[in-house]
């Protein structure tokens, strides 16, 4: 008997961590045999630091010297990052135009799918305010930023600083405690930093002079209203949602006329879908690769300095899912067992995959065909939720703006004492922060510029957490993908009763 394509996935995710742990520890290409180079883009492009790798490691050209540790990362990052999710990526534009629009004129009436609208939305706002609000209190009860191995860091941040300020004197000829100094000195530190921290810092630093306000017309209102082929091209989630609403309202509205243009819709999302699941045929391999890959890369050493605060978001992931499924139980009236049952596949692409976006074609296929929820609300639901539901984002950002804030906040160039009204402004802009989130894996690392630069912290301590974002990425994508699918059941049984 076949097994099931699900309890391929797990044991396949069990597999891929047996395989990562025996990299991790070979600690990369000194301690590998010496049998390849790659240049210094193919490096970048496979994920790695730019600083990982010595003058050793280097042959005549300047191209590194990778040797059998990072030839495996690379051969793992074709199949699992390059392929798998290249092809899961290829069909996410087709799948949100199709589905939102046959879903949407599958619905009999304008007012019905203005009551599935308004549902949805009152349900995402609901769970993201939970989901910060919960992330917040974890925190400030917690305190991970005055645990463990925390002094460390503080003592290594002080130094760090002491060298910036002696390079800073030497170049200048400026004292940087005059309050004249000051600005030219913090200037001088973010330049360093930016230095020091390499491209993946660059990308996130590049965000940090915009405004709440930048955000909202940068990442919301200018994607909504893009051109809608501009949008397929780009993968612009907002943008496809909103021309898909547009368009599916229009052929509502024509009635009879536009009836062949909606056939081609309905007809193209059952395509849609069966491209997905000759997709899920090689997932399992897929999802070995991609968590082999992650678990070599990151190790769980990762875990012995940042302990804590991995601890309070994955508990706080935890205790949010618990929430959740009480929603789905009590709301949705569906057993937390059956709803687990039914999304295993899902949550476990998305585990692996660390992209809602990514995630969304099985998910629509779990929620349609495991849980029995209706086309038109799944179909209309899920691309929107994949896009503007991030629960676990925003519960992650809040939780790290404050636990840098309890290590670093005492330093010199920082000197944030956190009050009640950092923690209000941090609770409004992780909310915001959430929904400008694209649904791709490590996009909480850039929409938290704007939580931290609101309360003042700079954009160059982010870095101290990346080493275990990757990981902590895994469980914020799984809690967002359950999220949306909860939201479709619970949005499905209101409007099939009549009293919801």
């Amino acid at each position: 008997m076949r097994p099931r394509l699900h309890n391929l996935i797990f044991l396949c995710m069990a597999i891929g961590i047996a395989v990562g742990l025996p990299l991790a520890w070979s600690n990369g290409p000194k301690d590998a045999d010496k049998n390849g180079f790659v240049t210094r883009q193919e490096w970048a492009d496979a994920g790695e630091p730019a600083d990982a790798f010595a003058a050793e490691d280097l042959d005549a050209d300047g191209n590194i010297d990778v040797g059998w540790y990072h030839e495996t990362l690379l051969w793992l990052d074709l199949v699992g990052k390059i392929i798998f999710i290249g092809l899961l990526k290829m069909i996410i534009a087709p799948l949100i135009l199709v589905s939102i629009v046959a879903g949407i004129t599958s619905i009999p009436s304008f007012g019905e799918a203005g009551r599935i609208g308004w549902k949805a939305l009152a349900y995402y706002v609901v769970t993201t305010t939970v989901a910060v609000t919960l992330g917040l209190v974890l925190v400030l009860l917690v305190q991970p930023g005055d645990r463990g191995n925390v002094e460390t860091m503080r003592t290594d941040r002080l130094a760090e600083i002491e060298r910036a300020d002696a390079a800073f004197r030497a170049e200048t000829g400026l004292d940087p405690t005059l309050e004249e100094n000051e600005a030219r000195w913090l200037t001088y530190l973010a330049a360093r930093e930016g230095e020091v921290r390499g491209e993946r810092y660059e990308r996130v630093a590049s965000k940090k002079d915009r405004s709440t306000y930048d955000m909202f017309v940068d990442d919301i209102v200018r994607p909504m209203i893009a051109n809608p082929f501009a949008s397929l091209t780009t993968r612009n989630s907002l943008g496809i949602i909103f021309f898909a609403i547009v368009l599916a309202l229009a052929c509502m509205a024509v009635g009879e006329p536009a009836r062949p243009l909606i056939d081609l819709f309905q007809a193209a999302n059952h395509v849609v879908m069966r491209i997905t699941i000759w997709l899920m045929a090689i997932s399992p391999f897929a999802i070995l690769c991609l968590l082999a890959a992650i678990v070599a890369r990151h190790g769980p050493a990762v875990f012995e300095t940042l302990g804590w605060y991995c601890g309070t978001v994955v508990a706080g992931i935890l205790i949010h899912s618990a929430f959740l499924l009480l929603v789905v139980w009590v709301v949705g009236r569906k057993s937390p067992l059956a709803f687990i049952r039914g999304i295993r596949e899902a949550w476990a692409i998305a585990f692996a995959t660390r992209s809602s976006a990514a995630t969304l074609p099985v998910t629509v296929r779990c929620v349609t065909k495991n849980l029995g929820v209706s086309p038109k609300v799944a179909n209309f639901t899920l691309p929107v939720g994949a896009t503007l539901n991030m629960d676990g984002t925003a519960l992650y950002e809040g939780v790290a703006v404050i636990f840098l804030i309890q290590i670093f906040g005492s330093m010199p160039d920082v000197g944030i004492t956190l009050e009640l009204g950092h923690v209000v402004l941090i609770f409004v802009t992780a909310v915001l922060a959430s929904v400008g989130a694209a649904a791709v894996p490590d996009a909480g690392l850039v929409t938290m510029v704007l939580v931290a630069t609101a309360v003042g912290l700079p954009v160059y301590y982010l870095p101290f957490i990346f080493a275990v974002d990757a990981l902590l990425d895994m469980f914020r994508t799984s809690v967002n993908i359950m999220g949306d699918a909860i939201g479709a059941v619970v949005v499905d049984r209101l409007e099939g009763d009549p009293a919801g």
